[in-house]
């Protein structure tokens, strides 16, 4: 042998060693995927947590500034208590909050989310 077929002969990489390394990639990405999933509907679930808590701390503020519970959200939006509707994570729509009236004195007393299914917990959104 010459030395100059020892150097072509190093040159790549074989079809095992490619093989060995689109396996490890495979193997990685199986543990991978599923976790990066379940951090994102972790993360929806608890945006929806928090623009709840936004909006019924909105509502709670403008009963004790106003004397009455609003009749929309678009009212706290046009009183400034909400800098604009927060879109509902789930959906990705900001039309589709549910509002609960007060019972006596008319207006609405609390918000839930007007998304279809359960969240990570396994209760339902619109219970939110």
């Amino acid at each position: 042998m010459t030395m100059m077929s020892a150097r072509t002969r190093h040159r790549g990489f074989t079809l095992i060693e490619l093989l060995v390394v689109l396996a490890i990639v495979a193997m990685l990405l199986t543990i991978a995927v599923p976790r990066y999933f379940a951090s994102l509907d972790n993360a929806r679930d608890t945006a929806l947590r928090k623009s709840l808590s936004v909006m019924r701390g909105a509502i709670d503020q403008y009963k004790a500034d106003v004397g009455k519970y609003p009749d929309n959200l678009q009212e706290l939006v046009n009183a400034r208590y909400l800098r604009s509707l927060p879109a509902d994570p789930v959906t990705g729509a900001a039309d589709q909050w549910i509002p609960e009236p007060a019972p006596d004195t008319g207006g609405m007393r609390d918000v839930h989310s007007g998304a279809p299914g359960n969240g990570q917990d396994g209760t339902p959104y619109a219970s939110w």
